[in-house]
């Protein structure tokens, strides 16, 4: 676990240009044979909240997922012209194209009908559909429940890069008994795991620490991947974790 700290410290400056604004700059470059694979990257990274966006402006899953669909294909038809870092955050240039995009296309037949003849960018829109239902009734605005979407998407994929290192590790056992432990879920008591894990309390409490610590730093990698600029870091993840919470 201490290696995998170790890593944590540095890592931010290392991977905070690999950023969401670097698969825009490859997927608006049509020469580039990787645009393809850039622009599907940012769609199955960040297609529910746009999903979850038109599902309450009262279109049905049928017509939120090809409207989705259309987003993306207008998005690479124009090559992300209007897309830059120096603009700001990604999920703030995401949300405005949507609203234009939505103005155009209500009142037009399926977006999907008029994606320029390209393939269609693959979505599960039955999981979609399934994770949107979890929600209960609220009066939330499509903006707000945007915001709450990408929130929990950029909390989800932290948590996967964090299980697949826990995978990986030699000590992956005594990582899948603490996870309980990581977002304070876990209503055992530290002793009970320590007695479990043949580990002293102050072990586990440890270890426990630097898993928690380990998961934070992987969430401001995926949130500084998002955002304009390094100073903007503190603030957007303060935001987006009290959005989580309402």
């Amino acid at each position: 676990m201490a290696d995998s700290d170790t890593g944590a410290e540095g890592s931010e400056g290392r991977r905070f240009d690999t950023t969401r604004w670097s698969l825009v700059v490859a997927a608006r470059d049509h020469s580039n044979p990787d645009a393809r694979q850039a622009l599907e990257t940012l769609c199955r990274t960040y297609w529910f909240p746009i999903y979850a966006y038109v599902r309450r402006h009262g279109s049905d899953s049928e017509q939120a997922r090809d409207l989705t669909q259309g987003f993306f294909c207008k998005l690479l038809e124009r090559g992300f012209s209007e897309a830059s870092r120096e603009r700001g955050k990604f999920r703030t240039f995401l949300l405005t194209s949507l609203q234009n995009f939505l103005a155009d296309e209500w009142d037009r037949e399926r977006a999907l009908k008029r994606g320029g003849g390209r393939e269609p960018i693959p979505l599960d829109a039955t999981e979609a559909e399934r994770a949107y239902a979890l929600d209960p009734a609220h009066d939330d605005t499509p903006e707000k429940i945007f915001e709450r979407k990408w929130a929990r998407t950029l909390l989800n994929r932290s948590f996967e890069r964090f299980d697949e290192e826990m995978a990986a590790s030699s000590q992956r056992e005594r990582f899948s008994r603490l996870r309980s432990f990581l977002t304070g879920e876990a209503t055992e008591a530290y002793r009970d795991a320590a007695r479990e894990l043949d580990m002293e309390e102050s072990a586990v409490r440890v270890a426990v620490h630097r898993m928690r610590r380990r998961f934070g730093a992987i969430l401001r990698e995926e949130v500084a991947h998002t955002i304009g600029a390094a100073s903007e870091l503190d603030a957007e993840l303060r935001y987006l974790l009290e959005v989580v919470r309402t």
